[in-house]
């Protein structure tokens, strides 16, 4: 496997490693949209959602709750984004699994997740709400 993410797992690229236990590793990305933006992955490769263990991605949600908690300890950020992107249209980069904790500060510039809302549907909304319910069966 020659992903970039592994490869920082196994230290052979340099990282600044914040947290790190048995299924997790999270460092600061080296292309911060705001200082203290880091990146948290699973230390097995898993591309995206689909292919992650539960167990995995529940020990990553965990760290990525202890980590939040501690940038807004450390640098008092007005807010805190949290993504996590699966697939080239959902303009995920790197193939490995990774949640983006980037804090946020008014006038900061950034347009992180800001769309306009439009009512819905709801006889359309309601409907795909029983299809995927269904799908869970």
């Amino acid at each position: 496997m020659d992903c970039i993410f592994c490869k920082i797992v196994r230290n052979e690229i340099p990282s600044v490693k914040v947290y790190e236990d048995d299924r997790v590793f999270a460092f600061l990305d080296i292309n911060p949209l705001n200082d203290g933006h880091l990146l948290v992955i699973p230390k097995a490769h898993a591309e995206n959602i689909h292919e992650i263990t539960e167990a995995d991605f529940v020990a990553v949600a965990s760290a990525t709750h202890k980590l939040a908690a501690a940038v807004k300890k450390a640098l008092n950020p007005e807010g805190i984004n949290l993504m996590q992107l699966n697939g080239k249209a959902a303009n995920q980069v790197v193939p490995h699994l990774h949640v983006h904790i980037v804090p946020r500060w008014s006038g900061d510039g950034l347009t992180i997740c800001k769309w306009e809302l439009t009512a819905g549907d709801m006889e359309r909304v309601t409907a795909i709400g029983e299809q995927i319910q269904q799908a869970m069966e």
